[in-house]
């Protein structure tokens, strides 16, 4: 099954301008910036996978080149990474069989977190989309009520049906627990982390949705799935103990530093 990894990145973010270069030390004392640390984690993932990144920024561009990324430019009016990778994939040719949208911010994404997702869409025809989720445990729980009890948002959640197809998506806390769990103890609530599988029809059909609601009361763009009647089907991982973040705003270096200085030197 051909794969392309698409690893969306733009220069201009509101909370973090320039954010693509910004440079991270790893644990070997080694500065590289975060695309290109991104797409050194995309290149982990197992399978017939290519990997590109796509940006609308000249300096992007010759960043991801220089240190021997393929690149594909793409448009100023992409609203989210999902229609960016929808760009990208058209302009390759549009005929890889799944396409995976691995985000730019995240440099510490777990390759079998992507590979589980290829296999669980590949074997969910209902499907349009995938993504992973991961079960909190008591600890983490409580840090996300913390979180929205002093007016911040910890994370998104998500709920789902049966067929672990979602239901739902939010960065409020879902679902209601009246219950009181220990540090260790497993809990109801799914983490959402934001990577993404998609069937390339639903994905190239996405760019001429409108933007939905709740995918604008939120600003979730996977809610725009949901809202236009496709199948997203939540694929829980484990994390086996390894560390992530996105890295969304300055005070995110030091902390994403810490944690890849606590993995196996890279």
């Amino acid at each position: 099954m051909s794969v392309l990894v698409v690893i969306p990145a733009r220069y201009a973010s509101s909370r973090y301008p320039g954010k693509p270069l910004v440079e991270l030390t790893g644990a070997t004392g080694i500065s590289k910036s975060l695309i290109q640390r991104s797409w050194e984690a995309a290149l982990r993932v197992a399978g017939d996978v290519r990997v590109v990144v796509a940006t609308d920024d000249e300096r992007i561009r010759q960043a991801a080149e220089g240190f021997g990324a393929d690149v594909v430019m793409t448009s100023e009016t992409c609203r989210n990474g999902t229609e960016r990778c929808a760009e990208a994939h058209e302009a390759l040719g549009g005929e890889y069989e799944i396409v995976v949208n691995l985000q730019g911010d995240a440099p510490l994404t777990p390759h079998w977190f992507v590979e589980a997702l290829i296999a669980q869409l590949a074997d969910d025809p209902d499907a349009s989309m995938a993504t992973p989720v991961l079960r909190c445990d008591g600890r983490a729980l409580n840090g996300f009520l913390e979180d929205r009890r002093a007016g911040r948002v910890g994370g998104t959640t998500a709920v789902f049906d049966a067929r672990r197809h979602a239901l739902y998506f939010s960065k409020e806390v879902i679902p209601f627990s009246a219950v009181t769990y220990g540090d260790e103890d497993p809990t109801p609530v799914f983490h959402h982390v934001g990577v993404y599988a998609y069937r390339p029809a639903a994905l190239s059909a996405y760019p001429g949705w409108p933007e939905g609601e709740l995918e604008r009361l939120e600003g979730l763009e996977q809610l725009r799935f949901l809202e236009n009647g496709h199948a997203v089907r939540c694929v829980e991982v484990e994390s086996r103990g390894r560390q992530f973040w996105e890295l969304n705003n300055p005070e995110d270096v030091l902390r994403i530093e810490t944690m890849m200085s606590q993995m196996k030197a890279e």
